[in-house]
């Protein structure tokens, strides 16, 4: 069995899908696409930049989106590879659960284009900036990083702190998690991290706190926007992010996408729960950063990313 997986917010870099508009009409048409459906130059900004504008939370998440289901588009229509015959399941980190909603045809590209525009901005406004922040704790697991976390807290209670949240946002693999919360709380959590078992911490160049209670404002945003969206059972079942289970049913999924802004990404448990249920093989469109997760979350199996022209002429002759 396979799974086509997609990637979250990080994996963005300018230069993003030129090359492949530049070899096929399949994705030159996606990133025009998206242009038209958002109103503004977007494939612009993904290829030349500036860096700081592609990192803006707002088109960081469409601009991955539309670049990882170019690079799919690319496979079924110039490959003749369709995700309905050759995938099983499909999954995403974060943002990535609407990309492969989109590729799975839950929703359209210019709807998919649009809600993550959405929730770019919801995000970025639920918290003032400054105050949030989001760390990676590395050579540390989901128990280790939640007792970081709680000792953070403990340790600035103790000092007469108000109410802060620091809690784990993702659960990437067994040596990797990330805390989110308010930003006093991260950086104690960071400067007890290596005395409490962790090889590293790293605060991460990210503007807001994601996937914490702090992204309430923002869930009620999704919530809203989704309620109007036309959102269809998607051609395979999709492991959704919260509760690490494969989905189909549209109501369900809306539901899950709302509780995913606030609640943690659990990868490490999606990809051992697809392994289950006899996924050998995962496909990661559009970017390097899932597949080497899902090597060590499970050594056994087969995992690939999909970028260049030559990745995706590859996975067709494979396949």
């Amino acid at each position: 069995m396979r799974a086509f997986i997609f990637p979250g917010q990080g994996s963005q870099a300018v230069g993003m899908g030129a090359a492949l508009a530049e070899a096929s009409a399949a994705a030159r048409a996606v990133f025009q696409e998206v242009d038209e459906a958002l109103g503004q130059h977007l494939f612009r900004t993904m290829t030349q930049g500036p860096a700081e504008d592609l990192l803006l939370t707002e088109n960081a998440q469409p601009a991955i989106m539309a670049n990882a289901i170019a690079t799919l588009r690319v496979l079924e229509q110039e490959g003749g590879v369709r995700l309905a015959d050759k995938a099983d399941f499909v999954a995403g980190h974060s943002l990535g659960e609407y990309t492969a909603l989109c590729a799975a045809e839950a929703l359209d590209l210019s709807t998919t284009a649009r809600l993550l525009k959405l929730r770019g901005r919801a995000m970025q406004a639920a918290v003032p900036v400054g105050e949030g922040a989001m760390a990676a704790l590395l050579g540390t697991d989901l128990d280790k990083a939640k007792a970081i976390a709680g000792a953070a807290l403990d340790a600035i209670s103790a000092e007469g702190g108000g109410e802060l949240v620091c809690a784990v946002a993702n659960d990437n693999d067994p040596s990797q998690v990330v805390i989110s919360g308010h930003r006093s709380a991260i950086e104690r959590a960071v400067s007890l991290a290596k005395e409490l078992g962790a090889k590293r911490a790293v605060l991460l160049p990210l503007s807001a706190p994601f996937h914490c209670t702090l992204m309430q404002p923002a869930a009620d945003a999704m919530d809203a926007a989704l309620a109007a969206a036309d959102l269809r059972a998607p051609l395979v079942p999709l492991y959704c992010n919260v509760d690490a289970v494969a989905v189909a049913d549209p109501g369900a999924i809306r539901a899950l996408l709302v509780a995913q802004v606030t609640g943690m990404v659990r990868w490490r448990e999606s990809v051992l729960a697809m392994v289950e249920a006899g996924v050998t093989e995962f496909v990661e469109f559009g970017g390097k950063v899932l597949a080497p997760m899902v090597k060590r979350i499970a050594p056994e199996v087969e995992a690939v990313s999909v970028v260049t022209m030559a990745d995706v002429e590859a996975l067709a002759a494979r396949l």
